[in-house]
């Protein structure tokens, strides 16, 4: 026997979401207008397939699909490289967007992509065998990046992550490392585009940018350094 899953996604309009997967180097393999709006996109062996609702609303969307990979980064970046072509810039918020990558607590390495119809596509490579979330960590800093991180990707959640963020960097009796704050203000400046405030993005990409770091901590924080010039652009 032989099966394959191929997830059916809805959006409002087939053109812009078509569009958008051909920025990302898909081929649109199908498509009909009639009796039901529907469209199929396939790059490799990612195949995905869409049908037309008038009614329905991009921004209050929570369809999701999961992708496995086993080259992420090239992945990622050749999609980064195709929106940078189509939009001057690499779109980080809004409709639609792309993540950055991170490497999870669940023994995956993954991105999130979020096309114009609302629909999010988590794409991902195992990192480890075991895929059950890591316990927290005891430390404050990395115990509140943990939180954070996901409430912001997981749960889609940012004003949350952002309350977790203000709250351990207010501490007094204790200060982060150099790395643990690089990533606190990253994110913390990534999460406050997602809510629209663009002072505190400003703000924590400022300080971001005035961390000091050695060679070694910034090859330690290389995706985090990557989606700081993300943020800038």
């Amino acid at each position: 026997m032989s099966e394959e899953t191929i997830p059916m996604l809805p959006c409002r309009s087939l053109q812009p979401v078509l569009d958008f997967y051909t920025v990302l180097g898909f081929e649109v393999t199908f498509r009909q207008k009639s009796p039901n709006p529907y469209a199929v996109v396939q790059r490799g062996g990612i195949q995905l397939h869409f049908f037309g609702m008038k009614k329905y609303e991009p921004t209050e969307s929570y369809s999701t699909c999961y992708i496995r990979t086993d080259d992420v980064d090239a992945l990622h970046e050749a999609f980064r490289t195709g929106l940078k072509a189509a939009y001057g810039r690499v779109p980080t918020r809004g409709l639609p967007r792309i993540g950055s990558l991170k490497d999870t607590s669940h023994g995956v390495r993954q991105f999130l992509v979020t096309d114009p119809g609302g629909n999010c596509l988590r794409i991902g490579q195992p990192t480890s065998r075991d895929h059950h979330h890591r316990p927290a960590p005891e430390e404050p800093f990395s115990r509140a990046l943990h939180h954070a991180a996901l409430l912001a990707d997981s749960r889609d959640d940012p004003a949350g992550a952002a309350k977790i963020i203000e709250r351990v960097l207010r501490r007094a009796d204790e200060r982060p490392t150099p790395v643990q704050l690089l990533r606190l203000l990253v994110l913390r400046a990534d999460v406050a585009r997602r809510l629209g405030d663009e002072t505190t993005a400003t703000s924590a990409l400022a300080e971001a940018e005035a961390v000091h770091l050695t060679a070694e901590e910034r090859r330690a924080v290389r995706d985090d350094l990557e989606r700081l010039e993300e943020l800038r652009g």
